[in-house]
């Protein structure tokens, strides 16, 4: 647990050296990346979170799938449960800044949506391995989410986001794929019945 605390940390600094045009640049490249995929090109409901710098930038991919006309659904935190609640959203007026400054949707604006509707499950984090390991923000709640989820799952990072070796635990949750400016890391994992 410490070993990862640490790891965060460092994590975090690395990623605090992006200047705002060279975020934008490599988000640009990694969505791109991303609209090349089979994952993006099948899926008619998306699973994605609103960022938060230094996150890749998803307001475009939001846009963009909005404009292709699939379904985007985005998480709300119930810390009491520490659980997600995806939400239909057709719009960014129908969020606010909720748990940990997090940008969620209004449940009275929004209707929940079916785990089991998400083609395809956009999972945040914040280091990752070229072979899908995964770790996350800290709260737990992807990976509880990701136990009974039986769809595809991408991440989005900045190459300096992926790494060797990471400080897992048991519960931490692979991913099927890794899209960043450089490349597309195919894990070939687990769960995806497609």
């Amino acid at each position: 647990m410490e070993a990862k605390k640490t790891f965060r940390k460092k994590m975090n600094e690395t990623l605090s050296t992006l200047g705002q045009l060279e975020y934008q640049r490599l988000s640009e490249q990694i969505a791109e990346n991303l609209y090349s995929t089979s994952y993006w090109q099948k899926a008619n409901v998306i699973g994605i979170t609103i960022s938060r710098f230094p996150e890749v930038n998803t307001y475009p991919i939001i846009e963009k799938a909005w404009r292709e006309g699939k379904t985007v659904t985005v998480p709300k935190c119930i810390p009491k449960t520490r659980k997600l609640d995806f939400r239909k959203i057709t719009d960014f007026s129908q969020c606010e800044k909720g748990y940990f400054q997090l940008i969620e949707p209004l449940i009275n604006q929004t209707e929940a949506v079916e785990k089991n509707s998400i083609d395809l499950l956009i999972v945040p984090g914040l280091a990752f391995t070229e072979n899908g390991e995964r770790i996350g923000f800290g709260g737990g709640y992807y990976d509880r989410y990701l136990e009974q989820f039986n769809g595809p799952t991408l991440s989005l990072a900045f190459e300096i986001q992926i790494v060797q070796q990471l400080p897992l635990e048991e519960h931490d949750f692979q991913i099927d794929q890794i899209i960043s400016e450089a490349n597309i890391y195919d894990a070939n994992k687990k769960n995806y019945r497609g």
